[in-house]
């Protein structure tokens, strides 16, 4: 361990070792841990060392980004459009999942990196390649929304709690009453909550299997675009 330590703190600091240690300290800690200090520490550096590289906060969360999205996986150059997009995105996906907190850092940024911009350019690049008009690509990527980026804001809390707002109760009969009573004011709600697929595993906790609900939602989508590009539509003369 001493050996290692050494080794950290005779290789020189760069803007990519301090960009990946942020990212491994906030997979660690979570981004709440994530501060140029803590980061100094991890580093074995004193703080001003690291504003060689990153002019502050902001610019080292930006660099974090361009991080996380150069681990997705490059476009597939002989694959169909849809094909193609739908690898991308679900590479999109797995690259965030690898890190939970990306997505919220993605959302708070106010201009996008480089790396984002890139990112969207070649998504755009493949609808146009498919043969889809500027005009439906341009809708398209609004209907994707943060689904180009391999998550989506859940409709439904998928626990338990989405039975009782108050919380699952531990009592089996009271859980039961509770449900009913959601039952009596809420039947379609709950048809649908019971209806679920289950995913103990999942990123949203227990309830729906939420990989299973975006590929489902990523497929409608681009079935969508496709059916609209075939019928030629444009935003101009939708009915």
């Amino acid at each position: 361990m001493g050996q290692q330590t050494d080794a950290a703190r005779r290789t020189p600091l760069s803007r990519d070792r301090v960009l990946r240690a942020a990212v491994a300290l906030a997979d660690h800690a979570g981004i709440e841990a994530l501060s140029m200090r803590s980061l100094a520490q991890e580093l074995h550096v004193v703080p001003m060392a690291l504003y060689k590289h990153v002019a502050n906060k902001e610019e080292l969360l930006d660099g974090m980004v361009d991080v996380i999205v150069g681990e997705i996986d490059p476009p597939a150059g002989d694959a169909e459009w849809r094909r193609a997009i739908r690898q991308r995105i679900l590479s999109a996906r797995r690259a965030l999942l690898r890190h939970p907190w990306a997505s919220r850092v993605i959302e708070s940024r106010t201009n996008p990196t480089p790396g984002v911009l890139d990112y969207l350019n070649s998504v755009i690049g493949m609808f146009r390649a498919g043969g889809l008009s500027a005009d439906l690509t341009h809708h398209a990527m609004h209907a994707l929304g943060s689904r180009v980026w391999g998550f989506t804001q859940e409709l439904f809390n998928t626990g338990p709690s989405a039975e009782s707002s108050a919380g699952p109760s531990v009592d089996p009969e009271l859980r039961a009453g509770e449900l009913r009573a959601m039952a009596a004011r809420y039947p379609h709600i709950v048809e649908i909550v019971l209806a679920r697929s289950h995913d103990d595993a999942s990123v949203v906790g227990q309830g729906c299997d939420d990989q299973f609900e975006f590929e489902f939602a990523l497929d409608l989508l681009l079935d969508g675009f496709e059916r609209l590009h075939r019928q030629g539509w444009t935003s101009a003369h939708r009915s």
